[in-house]
């Protein structure tokens, strides 16, 4: 930086040089490196960092970041068939609306002096979802759907008091990272085979594999790789006649045409709410939910919130509150089963929007709708030369794979071409499941018209064809 005076960030709290100066003086430090004497030497940069001048106004820096958004290129310019974990639905504006309300969106995890009805309208989410899901209790939702995976593993750990989760191996690489990261070092993590030809679980492979040590059997239904696991009921069987609890990760917009998996046997329910009136974000617009029956033995083993209704003292009106509080790491601190810190409840507000909008009736035509799409993309996909698509068999929801070996070309060249055409193509999942060659996972949402799905067939069948 070529600026020697000292610089007043006006985006930086206290950066005043008078006001850090009295801010030492208040703590009894020299300088700010008193704060570090615990950080090695060896691991300290002695020397400026190498960065811009700084934009000290407001229009400059508007400019600036404008540019750099400039450089992007999205979900709105381009057609996008990416999927795998977050997903490009339409959005109703009134989702927008309502989260961006100030009792809404300023609303810490603590309690605000006044409530406005948060509690409230979470209560309404969590009603509403354990409708879908056919399940007595939902909790506030936590930071993503992969914490809700691994929070509800730990559950079961402690429920049975085992230390073995059994996971099949058709699972989101990065969901398993975090699985593996939040049950260690008390939870052993081990992965079962699936069927090749419908990438469903390989229920001879997991009654070989399950034992007395086995605390849960988890499964994503749909899968990562889009197909619709049909053994929910055989692998809930497995489970319970060995002691274990079964737990399933579900797309909660599937459930208005796909069996919630209460109906066949699942002990607790999980997943991600942002298909729910979510926009794609950076990372920011994930919740994850947990869900189960009225069960005191998993209830009180739940580390999030749950709210409940209660009678007040005024005749007709009701109050929402905390169920179990004394269950939580807010209430018992470092003696709390998991920590509980902020939480995604705007999230669940507007998921439960998002679903007093669509109403029962809704979510079935749009599971319809999307489930109808994505055949008919995989269907047109399939009849190019070279390319198969699905190549698992059986029912798909929203994803599918589709493989390109015998086209002689990589996926990542494939996508490279598809760019060239203002298009979006799958996942490549020559990395993360390289028995699967040079496949894709390409993802259909009810935003795709029939001309978005010809449009994509025809550019990948000019792409194989050069």
């Amino acid at each position: 930086m070529t600026n020697k005076e000292p610089i007043v960030y006006p985006y930086i709290p206290n950066s005043v040089p008078a006001i850090k100066d009295q801010m030492l003086q208040a703590v009894g430090a020299e300088s700010a490196d008193d704060f570090y004497e615990s950080v090695p030497e060896a691991l300290r940069l002695r020397r400026k960092l190498d960065l811009p001048d700084p934009l000290l106004s407001e229009a400059a820096l508007e400019r600036h970041v404008r540019e750099i958004l400039g450089k992007n290129k999205t979900a709105v310019e381009y057609l996008n068939f990416l999927g795998a974990g977050c997903y490009q639905h339409h959005v109703p504006a009134v989702c927008d609306e309502v989260n961006q309300r100030g009792e809404f969106l300023t609303a810490y995890a603590g309690e605000p002096y006044d409530d406005h009805g948060r509690f409230q309208a979470l209560f309404e989410y969590c009603s509403m979802m354990g409708e879908l899901l056919n399940m007595d209790v939902v909790n506030v939702p936590t930071y993503d759907g992969f914490q809700a995976a691994a929070t509800a593993i730990r559950m079961a750990a402690r429920i049975t008091g085992r230390h073995e989760a059994l996971l099949c191996q058709t699972i989101n690489p990065d969901k398993l990272s975090k699985i593996r990261d939040y049950c260690m070092p008390d939870i052993s993590i081990k992965l079962v085979d699936f069927d090749a030809r419908t990438g469903e679980l390989d229920l001879a492979a997991l009654q070989d594999v399950i034992s007395k040590e086995t605390a849960v059997i988890y499964f994503d239904n749909p899968s990562y790789l889009g197909f619709i696991e049909t053994q929910g009921e055989a692998i809930s069987r497995i489970a319970h006649d060995h002691g274990a609890l079964c737990v399933a990760s579900v797309d909660p917009i599937s459930l208005g045409i796909l069996t919630p998996p209460a109906e066949y046997g699942v002990d607790i329910v999980c997943g991600d709410i942002q298909p729910l009136g979510m926009h794609m974000q950076f990372g920011g617009g994930q919740a994850g939910f947990i869900a189960s029956h009225d069960n005191e033995r998993i209830v009180m083993e739940y580390p999030s919130r749950l709210f409940g209704i209660a009678p007040t003292r005024v005749s007709g009106e009701y109050g929402f509150g905390d169920v179990a509080y004394e269950r939580t790491s807010f209430a018992i601190r470092e003696e709390g089963k998991e920590w509980v810190g902020t939480a995604a409840a705007l999230w669940g507000i507007t998921a439960g929007v998002y679903l007093a909008l669509m109403g029962p009736w809704g979510m079935v035509e749009i599971g319809e709708s999307i489930m109808a799409r994505a055949q008919y993309a995989a269907m047109q996909i399939d009849k190019i030369s070279g390319v198969r698509a699905p190549i698992f068999q059986g029912p798909h929801f929203k994803e599918f794979v589709a493989n390109f070996d015998s086209t002689g070309k990589t996926v990542a060249e494939i996508n490279k071409a598809l760019l060239e055409r203002n298009i979006f193509g799958g996942k490549d999942l020559s990395r993360q499941f390289p028995e699967l060659g040079q496949s894709a996972l390409y993802c259909v949402t009810e935003i795709h018209t029939k001309a978005d799905l010809d449009r994509l067939a025809k550019a990948i069948e000019e792409i194989v064809a050069q």
